[in-house]
């Protein structure tokens, strides 16, 4: 499902004394199948621009077409119950969201709110379990009585099973070690290849978004900056590193290698193994300087 959106502006709190403009002018198309990541520093509007995804924020000008429904602040809304099933948000710490007495009750919840019958319900909830990695006997356990690892693939299987067209993921891995955050992008990478999902990752780690995303959007006070792959975001990274943004280890230590041999690599480097294969045809052309 494609969702677009066109010149795009938010107030919060509009018309009072407390009025802030967070985004404006924002267009960016998110065509289906895709894999996006909005990067920014912290109050550059991503988030913002995430709520706007499956309405739950309505422009204060401009359009967001989710779908075939059109979105703005002109008329009164209708049935965003579908669109809220097509679009699931994974936000951070969705944990924080269990609440009911097993597994299998939490992940039943969601779909059955949007009038699944119980029976398929259950039926999802063992299949979504299992994409998550995790035992389908885990579903007769409360939820409270899992690790926080555990925990979260939990919420993460309740936003599966609603069978959404679209995923949007809010810092999914935030509070996470290394390895829980390499195991959980991994898994919405794997699902966003089987399942063909158009995948939206708003994330401050610029490894995630050079490794999986297939375009990548930069925001910044309230406004799109950049759009382009990786390769075209990560070609100039000292005025990502102007913007306050970190930029991928690897690319780091491609300056470093290109300071020392004072020559540029052919292209840049998103993988430490694009970077080996780039240094050894750089020492055997013998160009050291």
């Amino acid at each position: 499902m494609d969702i677009s959106l066109q010149q795009v502006e938010y107030r919060y709190q509009a018309n009072t004394p407390f009025e802030t403009l967070a985004i404006q002018d924002v267009s960016i198309d998110f065509p289906s199948g895709q894999y996006y990541a909005i990067i920014g520093h912290t109050g550059s509007g991503k988030s913002t621009v995430l709520q706007h995804l499956n309405a739950i924020l309505r422009p204060t000008k401009g359009i967001v077409q989710i779908g075939d429904r059109t979105v703005t602040n002109e008329k009164k809304q209708k049935n965003l119950k579908e669109i809220r099933r097509r679009v699931g948000i994974v936000f951070q710490f969705p944990e924080h969201q269990l609440f009911e007495e097993t597994v299998e009750k939490d992940i039943c919840f969601g779909p059955m709110n949007f009038g699944v019958s119980e029976e398929k319900a259950k039926e999802l909830a063992r299949k979504t379990i299992k994409q998550v990695g995790l035992p389908e006997e885990i579903l007769s356990k409360s939820p409270f009585d899992l690790s926080g690892g555990q925990m979260r693939r939990v919420a993460i299987a309740g936003v599966l099973a609603m069978e959404p067209d679209v995923l949007v993921l809010d810092e999914p891995t935030a509070g996470l070690d290394p390895r829980g955050r390499r195991e959980i992008m991994e898994m919405f990478y794997r699902l966003h290849k089987e399942r063909n999902l158009s995948t939206i990752l708003v994330t401050h780690s610029m490894e995630d978004a050079a490794r999986y995303a297939d375009k990548i959007v930069i925001m910044h006070q309230g406004r799109v900056y950049k759009e382009g792959t990786a390769e075209e975001i990560f070609a100039s990274p000292e005025g990502l590193i102007e913007l306050g943004l970190d930029v991928p280890e690897v690319v780091r230590f491609q300056q470093k290698v290109e300071k020392t041999f004072g020559k540029k690599l052919s292209k840049i480097c998103l993988t430490l193994d694009e970077l080996t294969d780039e240094i050894k045809e750089l020492l055997r052309g013998g160009d050291r300087k």
